[in-house]
């Protein structure tokens, strides 16, 4: 006997044509809001003030207001778009009808806080809110893949009285009396922070609501057979890909070159909502499938459409910002090896990043090296990094690596700690002289292989590149070898023996895998990819300095943004902490408010994933079935289904 867990049924009880019609129009007049003025002044960022000229905050509108139509005409089966929906899941429509209301409200309610009221919004500001509400309620109105049963933690009665406490003594810091009860020496950490007291009652009211609005709404997701893809040619696919990674290029650059924090947040609101609504359509999945028949084009495409991005850029501002991405989503990769695929928990892992990065510092010509007279070309310079963390590595794993779990973690901890304080004093005063101690390797030169200087512009193509234009294509070769690197051993061998350890190592060992080697070679393959990358990122910075390798730290890279990053993108996999890496840095580096509570927004993140998607944001279908095969549907459930034991 079976049970049914999911039905597909309207939130709404409208008749479908109507709320067809509703959805459409609804997202026809918020696209449109775009071409019409925001607000009647050029204070609020992005300058909303032209009529047939759409900017920032604009721009967003119109492409979610366009894909919430796009996606209901190929939800009804309308020729020309209904490749959009091969799911024919109307939830798609639904989560983009909601990016377009998140963004639209959110534009309001910044231009009225910002400027002082409702009363700044020209009529293109409430036409994009009542457009993008329309849409929504439209959307609602659809037929949706719903729950039949929804469970919910019990909000305990103590969160009130918290959040009520907490709203008392904000009110008492303001009023003064608050301040009697606290003692003097700590006083400055409550007064400076009043932020906290109002947004703990905030969070937990969108708490108690996101569960209420969950009850109501019921949102799931009913696993439907894709039906068979038109049959193309095979070079009509690869222009497809092509075309994909063309537009994921422009969205990316749209994102990492938003000026404003009120932009990117925006950005950001659709990105989530737009991703949500391409899965459920089923359009992410017959992309992947079509990538995995090319993955060589893939590949290509992914590494052009990355190497393109400073050639679209005006300034070396932002491509800084894509060049310490790839230098920490390949330190992370080094990273996943450990974590992802053997298990072990490093928490110093940042400390073979700096070895590699003071050693090929000091062998580089910096006048501040006590190897003043050594000046080795950049590939040597490398191979000495890496070679130096591989040396580290084995010695730091071969007496530490027969312990596990907890154990394990504060031996790296220490390590960690251990290389940033013997950095600080090889300075020929506590210590030998080697390291210029806290003053570090300044003034490193510029990369120059083969007569073509990094650290110049030149002149590609007709387009001039900067200096982080040239490191960001040196660091897509690195990025290239690592992940050759990681895929080539992850399906090798030792990588099944890896995935053994990490899943069970007494029985893994009782198979005749030799964990302690297995193990050693994890690490010291980890650390040679942080040290190859630390080479890097020592010539594009110009310095290292023992401040630069903490276990955590408000500014990356530390070992807890590089863990952070590996579990938050998906632990085993290649895109996984590229994805992850470049939304931990990005955020912080583009919500200027963020980067003093950067640990905070981790924790709060790793929380929230943990709880929603254990498996990361990028998950290999492996840690899928592992963390979801009871969610399973019952029916849905084929008699030779996959289970974990044959993933």
């Amino acid at each position: 006997m079976t049970t049914t867990t999911h039905e597909t049924t309207p939130v709404l009880p409208v008749p479908e044509g109507v709320a067809k019609a509703v959805t459409i129009a609804g997202g026809i007049i918020a696209a449109a809001s775009a071409m019409m003025s925001w607000t009647w002044t050029d204070e609020f960022p992005g300058d909303l003030t032209y009529y047939g000229s759409p900017a920032g905050l604009q721009w967003l509108a119109l492409v979610g207001g366009t894909l919430t139509t796009l996606l209901a005409l190929a939800a009804h089966g309308t020729p020309g778009v209904r490749w959009m929906s091969p799911s024919g899941s109307k939830n798609g429509i639904l989560f983009a009808a909601t990016g377009t209301l998140a963004v639209c409200w959110y534009s309001v309610i910044a231009i009225s806080v910002q400027l002082g009221g409702l009363a700044n919004l020209e009529p293109g500001g409430f036409v994009a809110a009542a457009g993008s509400l329309i849409a929504v309620l439209g959307a609602l109105g659809l037929p949706l893949d719903r729950r039949t049963t929804v469970k919910h933690p019990t909000v305990q009665w103590w969160w009130y009285a918290v959040a009520v406490a907490s709203v008392v003594f904000r009110i008492g810091l303001d009023q003064g009396f608050a301040l009697t009860v606290i003692p003097d020496g700590i006083e400055p950490i409550f007064t400076t922070n009043t932020w906290f007291f109002v947004a703990l009652p905030g969070a937990i009211a969108l708490f108690k609501l996101a569960l209420l609005a969950d009850a109501w709404l019921r949102i799931g997701r009913i696993e439907r057979q894709l039906p068979a893809p038109r049959a193309l040619a095979s070079w009509l696919e690869i222009l497809l890909i092509i075309a994909v990674f063309a537009v994921g290029l422009v969205a990316a650059t749209f994102g990492v070159s938003a000026e404003d924090g009120e932009l990117f947040i925006g950005y950001l609101l659709l990105v989530g909502f737009t991703t949500q609504a391409l899965i459920a359509t089923g359009l992410l999945a017959r992309l992947r499938d079509l990538t995995g028949k090319h993955r060589t084009v893939t590949t290509g495409a992914a590494f052009a459409a990355a190497a393109a991005f400073p050639f679209t850029q005006s300034s070396d501002v932002y491509t800084l910002i894509g060049v310490n991405i790839l230098i920490f989503a390949t330190v992370a990769l080094g990273l996943n090896i450990v974590v992802g695929l053997a298990g072990l928990l490093d928490l110093g892992y940042v400390a073979f990043l700096g070895v590699g990065a003071y050693a090929a510092a000091l062998v580089s010509g910096s006048q501040f090296s006590v190897f003043r007279g050594v000046h080795l070309p950049f590939p040597v310079a490398v191979l000495i990094g890496a070679a130096a963390a591989l040396v580290f590595g084995v010695v730091i794993g071969a007496p530490t690596l027969r312990l596990r779990g907890d154990y394990l973690a504060i031996v790296t901890l220490g390590f960690g700690e251990i290389f940033r304080i013997s950095m600080n004093n090889l300075d020929g005063t506590s210590g030998p002289s080697l390291t210029n101690g806290p003053n570090g390797v300044a003034a490193i030169p510029d990369v120059s292989l083969f007569g073509f200087d990094f650290g110049q512009p030149h002149d590609i193509l007709g387009f001039q590149l900067g200096k982080f234009g040239n490191y960001l294509l040196l660091m897509l070769v690195v990025t290239a070898i690592v992940v050759t690197v990681f895929t080539r051993v992850a399906d090798s061998r030792i990588g099944r023996a890896w995935v053994a350890i990490r899943e069970d190592e007494t029985a893994a060992e009782a198979m005749g895998i030799n964990g302690f080697r297995v193990k050693l070679i994890a690490f010291a393959l980890g650390a040679t990819l942080a040290g190859l990358a630390g080479a890097v990122q020592a010539h594009v910075a110009s310095a290292v300095s023992p401040d630069q390798y903490l276990f955590a730290g408000a500014v990356p890279p530390n070992s807890a943004f590089l863990l952070a990053a590996v579990i938050l993108g998906g632990m085993g996999t290649v895109s996984g902490p590229l994805v992850g890496t470049a939304l931990l840095f990005l955020i912080p580096a583009k919500l200027q408010f963020l980067q003093n509570y950067q640990l905070l927004a981790f924790g709060i993140a790793l929380i929230l994933l943990m709880r929603l998607r254990p498996e990361g944001i990028i998950a290999n279908r492996r840690q899928k079935l592992e963390f979801h095969e009871a969610d399973i549907p019952a029916q849905a459930e084929p008699a030779d289904a996959l289970t974990k034991a044959g993933a």
